[in-house]
C-alpha cells in the first residue's frame, strides 16, 4: 500500500511539473507599441500586460508598487528600451534575474539619429548600418547584459542613459526623473542636455528611440519575440511561430496600404509637436518642415518658434497637434501662419486598447491622419 501511495504522489508531482512547465509565460510590456507586438505573438494563449497606464506619459512614469511586484514575478518583460522609458530600467534594476528583451537593442533593427528623415531603403541600410545578424542572442535571465553586447553591434551607441535617468528617481528605483512635463510626453534617449525651464533635459541629438515608426523594425521583433516565448514555453512553439508569420503578413499589408496613401503626399512639407516621426517619415520618404518642441524633453526657445513659424508659413500646409499635448503653441502658430491644423497625431497609441489590433492601428493612424490634412491641400 505504501509504495502504491508513493507511487501515485509522484506520477501527481511529475504532472504537476509538467503543467508548470508548460504554462503560457506572464509577459509584461513598457507601453502600447511594444503590448501589440506581443499581443500578436501570443495570439489566443495569452495577452501581455501593459505597465503603462492608458493616456500616462511614456517617459516620465512612476509604478505602483502593485507593479513593482509583478515584474518580480514576469516570465518576460518586452520593452522598447531606456530611450523611450528609463522608469522600467531603474524599476528593472531591483529584480536583475526577471528575463527581458529590449526590442531597440534586437540586431537587425533600424536606427537612425533624430533628425534624420531621409527615405532608406531596409535592405541596404539594415545590412550595411547593423549586420542584419539573424543569430539573436537570447539568454536573457539575468537582465540586459546579452543585449548589451548585441547592441554593440550596432552602427549607433545606446549607451548614456543609465547616469542620466539615475537622478530623481525614488527610493524603489521606479520614481520619476525630475523633469517637469506637464502638459508632454516627452522622451529623447536620455541625453544630458540642460534647457530654458531648468529640466534636467535631454538632447535633440544621438539616436531616435522612436523605432516601432518604422514598420520594418516591427515585423523584425516579432520573430524575436516569438523566440523567447518559445523558449520558455516550448509546447506552444509552433503556434507562437505561426503568429508571428501572420503578423508579419499583417504589418506588410498596412504598410502597402499606408504606402499607397502617403505617396501622393511626399512633397508636401508639415510641421508637428515634437521630434517623433523621423522613422514614420523616412520610411515613406515624407517631408517634416519641423517640430514645435525639438527635443523630446525640451521646451521651445523663442528664436525657434520664430523660425519655425516663418517655416510654417512658407512651407509646410499642416501643422499637427499630438495626443495628450497642450496644442496652445501650435494654434498660436496656426493662428500667426494661416496654415491648417490637422487632427491630433498618436505616435505612441496613447488613445489605443492594447491588443492584435494595436500596432497595425497606431500605423494605420498615423497614415490616415496626415493624409486627410495634407491631402485636402
Amino acid at each position: 500500500m505504501m509504495r502504491y501511495t508513493i507511487s501515485t504522489t509522484l506520477t501527481s508531482l511529475l504532472i504537476s511539473a509538467s503543467a508548470v512547465q508548460a504554462e503560457v509565460p506572464r509577459v509584461m510590456t513598457d507601453f502600447a507599441p511594444a503590448g501589440g507586438l506581443v499581443a500578436l505573438v501570443m495570439g489566443d494563449l495569452g495577452a501581455p500586460e501593459v505597465l503603462l497606464d492608458k493616456g500616462a506619459n511614456a517617459h516620465d512614469f512612476q509604478l505602483r508598487p502593485s507593479q513593482s511586484a509583478a515584474l518580480q514575478d514576469a516570465g518576460l518583460v518586452v520593452w522598447i528600451g531606456p530611450g523611450m522609458t528609463p522608469w522600467l530600467e531603474r524599476a528593472l534594476k531591483a529584480f536583475p534575474d526577471t528575463a527581458q528583451l529590449r526590442l531597440n537593442e534586437l540586431p537587425g533593427t533600424y536606427i537612425q539619429d533624430f533628425g534624420a528623415q531621409d527615405a532608406h531603403d531596409h535592405d541596404h541600410d539594415h545590412d550595411k548600418a547593423h549586420g542584419h545578424d539573424d543569430g539573436h542572442d537570447h539568454d536573457h535571465d539575468h537582465g540586459h547584459d546579452d543585449h548589451a553586447a548585441g547592441a554593440k553591434d550596432h552602427e549607433h551607441d545606446h549607451g548614456g542613459h543609465e547616469g542620466d535617468d539615475a537622478q530623481g528617481q525614488d527610493e524603489h528605483g521606479a520614481g520619476n526623473d525630475g523633469h517637469d512635463h506637464e502638459a508632454s510626453h516627452d522622451h529623447d534617449g536620455g541625453h544630458d542636455h540642460a534647457h530654458d525651464e531648468g529640466h534636467e533635459g535631454h538632447s535633440h541629438e544621438g539616436p531616435d528611440p522612436h523605432t516601432w515608426l518604422d514598420p520594418a523594425n516591427g515585423a523584425l521583433w516579432l520573430d524575436a519575440i516569438a523566440e523567447e516565448l518559445s523558449r520558455r514555453d516550448p509546447e506552444n512553439a509552433e503556434t507562437y511561430v505561426a503568429n508571428a508569420t501572420a503578423g508579419k503578413a499583417l504589418i506588410a499589408a498596412t504598410d502597402a496600404a499606408n504606402a499607397a496613401k502617403l505617396a501622393p503626399l511626399k512633397d508636401k512639407p508639415f510641421v508637428v509637436f515634437h521630434d517623433a516621426y523621423g522613422y514614420f517619415a523616412g520610411h515613406y520618404g515624407l517631408s517634416v518642415a519641423g517640430a514645435i518642441r525639438p527635443g523630446d524633453a525640451s521646451s521651445p526657445g523663442a528664436a525657434h518658434l520664430v523660425e519655425l513659424r516663418e517655416k510654417a508659413g512658407g512651407q509646410a500646409l499642416c501643422l499637427f497637434p499630438e495626443v495628450a499635448h497642450d496644442p496652445k503653441l501650435l494654434t498660436q502658430m496656426a493662428e500667426a501662419t494661416g496654415v491648417r491644423v490637422g487632427a491630433p497625431l498618436d505616435p505612441e497609441g496613447v488613445g489605443l486598447t492594447v491588443d492584435r489590433g494595436t500596432y497595425p492601428a497606431l500605423l494605420t493612424g498615423l497614415a490616415d491622419t496626415l493624409a486627410d490634412c495634407l491631402g485636402a491641400n
